[in-house]
Formats: C-alpha cells, sequence, structure tokens
C-alpha cells in the first residue's frame, strides 16, 4: 500500500520539502479580489473532498492554500461535526485560556504525528469575502485546527511548535485515528 504521504501527493497536497510551505502568503485585497478569493476557497474545498475520501478524519480538518501551491491567505477547516469554516487573511489576535498538547497530523507530511502545545482559545480576525473584517473565537480542537491552518499561512507547521526534544512519531504508533478530540 502507499505510505499516506504518498497518497495525499497524488490528491495534490504539496510536500513537506516545497520551500512554498515555508513562503507565507499574500492577502487578499477584499472586495476588489473576490473572484479570486472564491476561485481559491473553491479549490481548498475540493480538495478536502478529494482527501476526505482518502482518510477518515474524526479531529476535522484543514487545508491552507500554500499547500495547493497557491500563495494566498486563505484555508478551510472542517469541524469534527462537520462545519465548514472559510478563513480569508487572518490572523490570531490573542490566545487566551489554557494550553495543552495534542497530537496533530499535517496533510503535507502525513506519514507521522506529532504533539504540540496551543492554546484552548483563540481570537482570529480574517476578513469576509465583501471586505467586513470580523473576529471570531475558537475552542478547544476547533482553535488548534484553526491555529494550525492560520500557522501555513504564515509560513510554519506544526513541527516549529513543538516542544524542544520532542519529535513527532510514525503514523502506524498513532493511536488515536479516527477518534474526536479530548479535553
Amino acid at each position: 500500500t502507499d505510505a499516506p504521504s504518498e497518497v495525499m501527493a497524488s490528491l495534490g497536497i504539496v510536500q513537506r520539502d516545497d520551500p512554498i510551505l515555508r513562503r507565507g502568503t499574500r492577502p487578499f485585497d477584499l472586495p476588489a479580489e473576490a473572484e479570486d478569493a472564491r476561485r481559491v476557497v473553491a479549490a481548498l474545498n475540493s480538495a478536502a473532498e478529494r482527501v476526505a475520501r482518502a482518510h477518515t478524519f474524526g479531529k476535522g480538518m484543514g487545508i491552507a492554500a500554500p499547500q495547493l501551491g497557491i500563495e494566498r491567505a486563505a484555508a478551510i477547516v472542517r469541524t469534527p461535526d462537520g462545519e465548514s469554516i472559510t478563513l480569508l487573511n487572518p490572523s490570531i489576535i490573542e490566545n487566551s485560556g489554557d494550553t495543552d498538547e495534542q497530537y496533530e497530523g499535517c496533510l503535507s507530511f502525513f506519514d507521522v504525528r506529532g504533539q504540540v502545545p496551543r492554546s484552548h482559545v483563540i481570537n482570529v480576525e480574517h476578513t469576509a469575502v465583501d471586505g467586513e473584517k470580523k473576529i471570531t473565537i475558537f475552542n478547544r480542537g476547533v482553535a488548534r485546527l484553526v491555529a494550525h491552518e492560520v500557522d501555513h499561512l504564515h509560513g510554519h507547521l506544526y513541527t516549529d511548535r513543538m516542544r524542544s526534544g520532542v519529535t513527532p512519531i510514525p503514523v502506524e504508533q498513532y493511536r488515536g485515528t479516527g477518534s474526536g478530540w479530548e479535553y
């Protein structure tokens, strides 16, 4: 069988050695670039569909534009409940509440999982297609998913956030596939 990373590559997901994942993205000028934003979001949703057919995500999943080779500030998150969140030009303006460490996976290096400390609550400023700026508060598992995608848009991978001395484990050793977040 193909390694998880090979499966993701075959579905059009940019893999870890590609420099685009480290470059950061260009924000959308909204509403002027609304059409571009919609096009990128459609590409993200279509990739998410392909990926969801190949793998079961008990904890939800997300994809950021650089993972499709697009250097723009757009990402989507699908929550464990199946809600879809679209983020354009997002930035985390506040972290609060407790932090904890949980395993994360990344479609761009899906052969491993790594324990990442993150805040339970994040406030994210983002822009609607019509140009209106909003602040949304995300909690716990969804906050973790959103923070992971916002990181992608700034050229960061979850491995950058792991405590020193902690390394990812092979997915074969990871026991949480298909199960939800635990708090």
